[in-house]
């Protein structure tokens, strides 16, 4: 019980562990706010959609009395392979950086990995528009330069977490940080829509590139690597942290058992359901405002929208998801294996069932925007799921084991766009139902490899 004193005597308000919690949030939402600022824009940045927001898609388009459609930028001549090459090209860069990312992370501390990280994406963001002038080829050097900044975001703050996170309360606040990538697309994706409208699409870019830079004075000025170097954290604090870790953590920074890392059947098991649950976020997050556009016939203006309505209902599940689960394990004593495995079924299965039953609403507005909406907020059960797993079985190499999943699970999101894009080059209601079952396939399948092969202890080579 003493883990559970310690919390008592450590209250979350004010305390330096949530302080991290809201300000890792904040990065994580500068992170996906630039990165899915582009699938708004590039609705307004092609010849064939700026004519008429919506005159071409499949059903009817919603005439509702709205100001001029603003439009002084550059419109470009793209064709759909091109834009899934342009949309998937993000992804080619932050696959290099995971691995690296988590290893720099864990040996020269998380910090400034994390700052410089997403400054160098807000920075290429800046340059989008000049990119974009310069021609397709110039775009895509730039989206896998932004990519390449921010693949070491989620290692360095998995490795972070490593020495700042009690046990039981993990799932907590590992959600709240995690949850700013949710958040940053409940707001970029609307507010792109409304910056395009009334400004056009270049202010898209300036507008979040400036947020970004606020968040790294912020970040520089108020956080540490752990309790230990922080320079504002209450000694209770500090003390119950480092107590509530001590028999977690490796001794050493310097060993790395990669033999064992590559062999443990547990990792195996984060990556395939890693890996399945991204070949259908990145799929949504990167083509959901096509598909309202060119099948819905919404406008620029209302798609994104109802583009994010999927990833608000994400955010709050996955904010109760992690509530529920630490109140699972520390008050109801419930294994976290049981509980990791019941969260990554409902957060991979649920989500499936309801993305085919939105290629079968035809031009049921209505219904499509409420199935998607409720499969995309299933999805963010699973942040307590199998998202957070690297920790509970090697704390000490989360930040590497995360590199590991991530780069396998970044994967979806270098094909998954151009291979949609592929299959829908009629932009036919058949051609999407195709796209959404792939999807669910390969969710179904990761859920069940992990409720098979995944664990909820420390991993005997961990602590070595």
């Amino acid at each position: 019980m003493p883990v559970l004193s310690g919390s008592r005597n450590t209250p979350a308000c004010c305390s330096s562990r949530y302080g991290l919690a809201f300000l890792s949030c904040y990065g994580f939402f500068v992170a996906y706010a630039l990165r899915v600022n582009l699938s708004v824009a590039m609705v307004d940045m092609l010849k064939n959609s700026s004519s008429a927001n919506n005159s071409s898609s499949v059903c009817p388009h919603h005439s509702i009395p709205v100001p001029k459609h603003n439009h002084t930028a550059s419109v470009y001549d793209w064709d759909s392979e091109t834009q899934g090459w342009i949309l998937g090209s993000f992804f080619y860069g932050y696959i290099l950086t995971q691995i690296p990312g988590g290893y720099f992370a864990r040996k020269y501390g998380a910090k400034w990995l994390f700052g410089i990280g997403i400054l160098c994406t807000v920075i290429f963001t800046l340059l989008t528009p000049v990119a974009a002038d310069l021609g397709a080829g110039y775009l895509i050097a730039v989206r896998v330069l932004e990519g390449i900044g921010e693949g070491v975001s989620y290692p360095a703050m998995h490795a972070m977490w490593a020495s700042w996170a009690p046990p039981l309360e993990r799932s907590r606040l590992l959600t709240i940080s995690y949850t700013g990538a949710q958040l940053g697309t409940v707001v970029a994706l609307p507010l792109s829509g409304q910056i395009c409208f009334y400004l056009d699409w270049t202010y898209v870019f300036y507008i979040f590139g400036a947020v970004g830079l606020l968040w790294f004075f912020l970040w520089s000025c108020f956080v540490s690597n752990s309790p230990s170097s922080h320079k504002r954290i209450t000694e209770a604090e500090k003390t119950y942290i480092m107590a509530s870790l001590k028999n977690e953590l490796s001794p050493t920074t310097d060993y790395i058992p990669w033999t064992s890392i590559l062999k443990s059947s547990p990792l195996w098991a984060i990556v395939v359901a890693h890996f399945s649950y991204n070949w259908t976020f990145y799929t949504l997050l990167t083509l959901l405002p096509t598909y309202m556009n060119d099948i819905l016939g919404f406008s620029i203006q209302q798609n994104g929208m109802l583009s994010a309505l999927p990833y608000l209902g994400c955010w709050l599940l996955a904010l109760l998801g992690g509530q529920l689960a630490d109140l699972l394990r520390e008050r109801y004593l419930i294994r976290t294996v049981n509980v990791r495995k019941a969260f990554t079924i409902v957060g991979m299965v649920g989500p499936a069932v309801f993305l085919v039953a939105a290629g079968y609403t035809g031009c049921n507005y209505v219904l499509a925007v409420a199935f998607l909406s409720i499969s995309s907020s299933l999805g963010g059960i699973s942040a307590s799921g199998f998202n957070i797993n690297h920790l509970d079985i090697a704390p000490s190499y989360a930040g590497i084991l995360l590199g590991i999943t991530n780069s396998f699970a970044t994967i979806p999101g270098m094909v998954g766009p151009v291979i949609a894009r592929s299959l829908t080059k009629s932009n036919t209601i058949p051609e999407w139902q195709i796209v959404f079952y792939i999807s669910a396939a390969i969710n179904i399948f990761g859920a069940v490899f992990f409720t098979i092969f995944g664990k909820g202890t420390v991993q005997p080579w961990a602590v070595q």
